[in-house]
């Protein structure tokens, strides 16, 4: 699909998709093409319907991930191959809305103090301290620490958003001893190889190798830094307005989500068991 395939890059680098979603798609669409080895254009909804349930049964493909094709394929028929009709009825699946697992703030020790590389952790780090995603720390360049006014400038976010959020002094301390030990040569904060920002890949593997070895038992991910950050703010106390504006959400119901995994509101609330004159020992035979 080598023509439609820069067709579809045009397209989206026009409506200003983030490479993350430009890659996310076109990877989606070549497997698609892969599966049926014809032209996205000879295809049909029947075909579109097919390949989702070979996906979800055969590949074993949760919800999530179905609904990335989904939305890969929708781009490519309605934006790039003009012809809507073939996935007009293609229904999203639906993704149940499962509540992360929060780490307290003991756990957030823990995890960043036995990750060994002085640069991963400091990523991550910046990560918990500021709320930010891991793409947005790994893109951070060095104009981009303001120590006089104490902000972080996150360029290009999500939807090409900028923002500005705050810089813990703490933060900046472990910044600097960063880079007096790793001295790095380019304008990114954080260079991998070849000029390039570190990938996230590694990140993942370091994350992961690490979460293994402490034997913890919730499901740690790159993004629960960000959950950790907004979740212990709301628990200190933080108005939502402004956890919405330094994670960048553009509605405040997305913040909201924080509501559910915060204990902030029931802290203090009495059970109603606790207000019973009831024997709660254990039985004698």
């Amino acid at each position: 699909m080598g023509t439609i395939r820069e067709r579809m890059i045009q397209e989206m680098e026009l409506r200003g998709l983030s490479a993350a979603t430009k890659k996310s798609y076109v990877t989606c669409c070549r497997v698609f093409v892969a599966h049926f080895m014809k032209s996205p254009e000879q295809l049909h909804a029947e075909d579109v319907k097919a390949f989702l349930l070979h996906l979800m049964r055969g590949r074993k493909a949760g919800p999530a991930c179905a609904g990335v094709y989904v939305a890969a394929l929708r781009f490519l028929y309605r934006q790039v191959l003009k012809i809507p009709e073939v996935v007009d009825g293609i229904p999203r699946p639906r993704v149940p809305k499962t509540m992360p697992d929060v780490l307290s703030p003991e756990e957030i020790v823990q995890v960043l103090s036995a990750v060994r590389s002085l640069k991963l952790r400091t990523i991550l780090t910046m990560a918990y301290a500021a709320g930010l995603r891991i793409s947005e720390a790994l893109h951070m360049r060095v104009e981009d620490v303001d120590s006089k006014r104490m902000v972080l400038h996150i360029r290009g976010a999500k939807h090409g958003k900028d923002r500005m959020v705050l810089l813990s002094p703490r933060l900046l301390t472990m910044l600097r001893n960063y880079w007096r030990a790793e001295r790095p040569t380019s304008s990114l904060l954080f260079p991998g190889r070849f000029g390039r920002s570190v990938h996230i890949d590694v990140i993942r593997r370091a994350l992961r190798a690490t979460v293994a070895g402490l034997g913890l038992s919730k499901r740690v991910t790159l993004h629960s830094f960000r959950h950790g950050f907004a979740t212990h703010l709301l628990e200190d106390g933080a108005e939502m307005r402004v956890i919405q504006q330094l994670l960048g959400h553009s509605s405040p119901l997305t913040t909201a989500h924080y509501t559910r995994v915060s204990t902030r509101n029931y802290q203090g609330v009495t059970s109603p068991l606790d207000r019973l004159v009831l024997d709660t020992s254990p039985a004698h035979p």
